[in-house]
Formats: structure tokens, sequence, C-alpha cells
């Protein structure tokens, strides 16, 4: 069982060994990993300190998601604004 308490977004670039990932969950909480496994590791304890800067600083932190989904896609192009 994955124990993650937000979603999660794992994205393939180009790079056959280069992944990021983020949290549409955790707003501003992103990483890079070398494998989906990698990222998956990274973001749990990731998002644990993500939580306990949110906390120090006083900010608001989300709740935890009831049911938390790992999403593994390829890169998305970036939007440009116009």
């Amino acid at each position: 069982m994955i124990e993650l308490e937000y979603s999660l977004i794992i994205e393939a670039t180009e790079e056959p060994d280069y992944f990021g990932f983020y949290s549409t969950d955790l707003k501003g909480f992103t990483g890079i990993g070398h494998s989906i496994e990698d990222c998956i590791y990274k973001a749990k304890w990731g998002m644990k300190e993500h939580i306990s800067l949110l906390k120090e600083k006083g900010l608001t932190v989300p709740h935890k998601n009831p049911n938390p989904k790992i999403i593994i896609q390829n890169q998305q192009e970036a939007e440009i604004a116009v």
C-alpha cells in the first residue's frame, strides 16, 4: 500500500531517468526523481516536510485527501499566457 496523504502526479520527461512530480492537493509542492519509485519515496517524505513548513509559517494546511491518487503521465507542455 502506498501511504500518501495527498494526490500525486508524476510526469515522464524526454529524459528516460528524469521525472517531475507535484500535488494538485498541496499547492507549491513539487519535486524531481530518477524513477517512478524514487518520486513516490521523495513525495512521501517531502509532503511531510512541506506540511511542517506550512505550519511553521502559520499558513493554511489543506485537509488530507481521503482518497489520494497517483497519476503517471507524460510531461504536459507549458501553456503560454497571453
